[in-house]
């Protein structure tokens, strides 16, 4: 059983990254735009909390000063994807060269950054993992399910969960949701019925950008004790869970907990009991995640049918 409970834990701890920037990417792909900028905007809003959590642990305590690193991280997320929401929406630029121009911007700054501004000049930023609760009260009690869900635990993982059920609520259940799926699908006639197309664009990029940069302070806590300006990927894995959960947040929930385990496999191969005693490199158990990737999209691409007006600028002029 403990084995069980450690696998359940670290899926966990990599399915809600994955979950919360994949919900990112459903709503600025919803709204028309492709963000495939969102491995940089992770790296962006851990590198800024991540930064303020290690000139200021020792003087707040564990989860406040988490709680106000996440709202440094979203911050960061929503004001770094500014940079594609102008040029894709203002400047009508290819939308794939500005979000690969993100993402080579985002770790050069870091590491730049992160040399400058510490004493020692090097560009890990190291800090304290103090923000794991051992129990939720009575929830930890419960037989079972407290051990799995509600022991050795992070309150960034029940942030992920509210966050799936607001996006559901926001994308089906409100005006604003209606309006930003109809700029994804037909945003000439959600123009004329007065719907402003760039404001929507504008609020589904931002939107993804402040989730991303939350997913980059998320995916580093549970996992390091130090952030390299690197989040392993995680922005382009992302982008095959939305994928994979065809733009649908129920179905991206399960396509995320597939790819965390995935990851668990990878990188805790060693204390499973069936996995360790096959002869099989651990370079192999590592390549797990990437190449799950490739088998799904191999066989799901196909029937894939992404938001109609998914990266094509919008000309109000046009028709």
């Amino acid at each position: 059983m403990d084995i069980l409970y450690l696998v359940v834990q670290q899926t966990m701890f990599f399915s809600i990254p994955l979950l919360v920037v994949a919900l990112g990417g459903v709503f600025t792909e919803r709204s028309g735009v492709t963000n495939i900028a969102l491995d940089g905007i992770m790296i962006m809003g851990a590198f800024t909390s991540v930064l303020f959590i290690n000139k200021m642990q020792g003087k707040m305590s564990g989860q406040y000063l988490l709680l106000i690193a996440i709202l440094i991280a979203v911050i960061t997320g929503m004001i770094f994807s500014l940079l594609l929401a102008y040029s894709a929406i203002n400047m009508k630029a290819d939308q794939i060269i500005g979000g690969t121009a993100l993402n080579m911007f985002a770790p050069a700054f870091a590491i730049y950054a992160a040399r400058m501004m510490q004493t020692n000049g090097v560009q890990q930023i190291s800090f304290d993992n103090t923000f794991r609760i051992p129990s939720v009260p009575i929830l930890g009690d419960i037989p079972v399910i407290g051990d799995l869900l509600f022991k050795n635990c992070y309150i960034t993982t029940y942030i992920g969960i509210a966050i799936l059920i607001v996006s559901i609520i926001i994308l089906y259940k409100t005006r604003f949701g209606l309006r930003l799926r109809a700029c994804g699908e037909h945003p000439h006639a959600a123009d004329s019925v007065g719907i402003n197309v760039y404001k929507m664009r504008y609020a589904g990029v931002m939107i993804s950008g402040a989730l991303a940069g939350l997913g980059g302070l998320i995916f580093v806590i549970p996992t390091s004790t130090n952030f390299n300006a690197t989040v392993s990927g995680y922005g382009f894995l992302a982008l095959a869970v939305m994928i994979f959960g065809q733009w649908k947040p129920m179905r991206v929930l399960f396509a995320a907990f597939f790819f965390g385990l995935m990851k668990t496999i990878a990188s805790a191969y060693s204390v499973i009991p069936i996995l360790s005693s096959l002869p099989i490199p651990s370079d192999v158990y590592k390549m797990v995640p990437f190449i799950a990737t490739l088998i799904v999209l191999a066989f799901t691409s196909k029937s894939s049918q992404a938001p109609r007006a998914v990266a094509q600028p919008y000309d109000k002029g046009s028709r």
